[in-house]
């Protein structure tokens, strides 16, 4: 089918010489819209001869590996969704050994115990994981280029032993390579059984003449490693690509391009199943209603795309994401959807209605709150912020008016439209995530700077609010909105949190301060580490006076330095001319 990421395959496995075959493979080419999100995972694990229970551990890993890879989150990127899968397989087949027999006798050579690679083909990308001694190839003209490397250390011409390998040790370090394909590029997967008999241009020759029966040449390699005296179990995998995605295969955009565009309805109106009460919000990104479910009678949200934007596709392609991003994360800090119980016929999103408002209104009903507030109101913005994170999501627009606080006091994060999804990124060609889509006064710099975000990035867009509940005004005035390059970003200068009128603890404002801090790298790595210092004194801001002036007062410290670097120009420039 047109459009889709299409593979064609060849495989065979044989125990050769040995009594049983202790190696196992697989490919799982799973339906949409799973093709476009997650893409074909092939798999390979060989076990060890020294071990007459690794055929379990190999099996249990591929297997586990086809299975449980499409149980992780399409949001997560294909690396986070492996290195998970087996982290957990290895802590399995570790936790074997040392209930079985061995326990007692224990040699990590006897045990539960394989080598493993996988490719996963999505997108125009193939992610290449490896741990052990099996070898993933890639056909580079009339020989293979060898993509893994083998972790095995040589102790003498007739012995070895594996450095790394699945249920060897409790922890596990596996190999990671992302590659990008075209149509016509051949990967191959194969054991020490095969690759070490068989030279690599039989191998491409023996691909070539098989045409398009790649389990005829699976069939003709392993046959030729047995003939040429391979002892040991004999498996390989053969992976073409024939046709990769055009970026709209997902069924995350594919429903902004299916779905008619709705009209704008009126208050009383009925549409699509719901009566209007009244507007909401209406904005050049969307339009927002209060509407009733005419099956239940119950208060939702519906918000239709703007009329402003509707041709344009890459905002068509957002808007249908924010719903996509709201099912898949559960916190009773984000927004809600609704479950749909009818057909949709338009392109629209129905979330949970919150009756309360938005942080921007609570701020300007609260001009100065008590600190313990703030505090508890940052703490749940921050729990919000971590669902997101959890899912490799970045939410890239954090400002108080998205941001709604209920009757009770809990507090919401609303409209996904701007949210960074790292696996949904890998599943579209051209999408790398970079453009700058939140609003300037609370947009961290790097964005700016077409670097992209990180859930620094978040962070920075939550200091920056913590300072506005606090004081009422933003930390770096107009200025950080009006800068675009490192050098203006460098030379903000942080208005202090604390003045005549607010009581701020110096330790508070030094936790803000650090939050907002324009370079990432000098800001908190986790939101726990935020919260923390909002609570507790931080000894290192107790003492501002020992801070560099750099960090104090960054425009007072380039104008000094300016001021000294033009005196001491004055002062070449006077014995120039006066010793002539």
């Amino acid at each position: 089918m047109p459009g889709k990421l299409r593979l064609s395959v060849g495989q065979h496995s044989d125990k050769g010489r040995k009594e049983s075959n202790q190696d196992f493979h697989g490919i799982l080419v799973p339906e949409e819209p799973l093709l476009g999100l997650k893409g074909v995972a092939v798999a390979l694990a060989d076990g060890i001869s020294t071990s007459n229970v690794s055929h379990i551990a190999s099996e249990s890993a591929v297997k586990g590996f086809l299975t449980d890879y499409y149980c992780t989150s399409e949001s997560w990127s294909v690396r986070t969704s492996v290195h998970r899968v087996l982290a957990a397989t290895n802590s399995w087949l570790e936790a074997q050994t040392r209930r079985s027999r061995f326990e007692f006798e224990y040699q990590k050579d006897k045990g539960y115990v394989c080598t493993f690679s996988a490719v996963v083909f999505k997108s125009t990308t193939a992610h290449i994981f490896s741990i052990g001694d099996t070898r993933v190839y890639r056909v580079a003209g009339q020989t293979l280029e060898q993509l893994t490397e083998d972790h095995r250390v040589v102790v003498s011409s007739t012995q070895s032993y594996l450095s790394r390998a699945l249920g060897i040790n409790q922890y596990v370090e596996i190999d990671y390579l992302a590659l990008p394909v075209v149509a016509g590029d051949i990967f191959v997967l194969a054991t020490d059984g095969v690759y070490e008999h068989v030279e690599p241009r039989a191998v491409v020759k023996a691909i070539g003449e098989a045409s398009d029966d790649l389990d005829n040449a699976a069939v003709a390699l392993v046959r030729q490693a047995y003939d040429q005296g391979s002892t040991d179990n004999l498996t390989i995998q053969i992976v073409r690509v024939d046709e990769l995605p055009d970026g709209e295969a997902s069924e995350v955009f594919g429903q902004a391009l299916a779905l008619p565009l709705p009209p704008l309805p009126e208050a009383r109106d009925v549409f699509d199943g719901y009566r209007i009460v009244r507007e909401v919000h209406a904005s050049s990104r969307s339009h927002i209603y209060l509407a009733t479910d005419l099956t239940n009678d119950a208060l939702v949200i519906l918000k239709l795309p703007s009329i402003d934007l509707r041709n344009d596709p890459d905002y068509l392609k957002r808007f249908m994401m924010e719903e996509w991003v709201a099912r898949r994360i559960n916190s009773p800090h984000v927004l809600k959807p609704c479950t749909l119980t009818r057909k949709r016929n338009f392109l629209y999103v129905v979330m949970e209605y919150v009756e309360g408002q938005t942080l921007t209104q609570w701020m300007i009903d609260n001009p100065a709150p008590d600190i313990e507030v703030v505090r508890g109101l940052v703490e749940q913005i921050a729990a919000g912020l971590g669902a997101f994170h959890r899912m490799e999501m970045l939410h890239q627009d954090l400002r108080p008016h998205n941001i709604m606080i209920d009757k009770a006091g809990t507090v919401k994060i609303i409209d996904f439209g701007s949210t960074k999804v790292a696996g949904v990124i890998e599943a579209v060609p051209g999408e790398d995530g970079r453009e700058m889509l939140g609003t300037l006064q609370y947009t961290a710099p790097e964005y700016m700077l077409g670097e992209g975000g990180t859930p620094r990035s978040d962070l920075f867009s939550l200091g920056v609010i913590t300072y506005q509940m606090l004081t009422g005004r933003l930390p770096y005035g107009v200025s950080h909105a009006t800068a675009r390059t490192k050098s203006q970003f460098r030379k903000l200068k942080y208005v202090p949190a604390p003045d005549d009128n607010r009581a701020i603890p110096v330790w508070v404002d030094g936790a803000i301060r650090r939050a907002v801090q324009p370079d990432p790298n000098k800001r908190y790595e986790v939101l726990s580490e935020f919260l923390f210092d909002l609570r507790h004194p931080n000894p290192k801001y107790l003492d501002t006076a020992s801070a560099p002036l750099l960090e104090r007062n960054p425009l007072l410290f380039w104008q000094g330095l300016s001021f000294l670097l033009t005196v001491a120009v004055l002062v070449l420039l006077a014995r120039l001319y006066g010793g002539s």
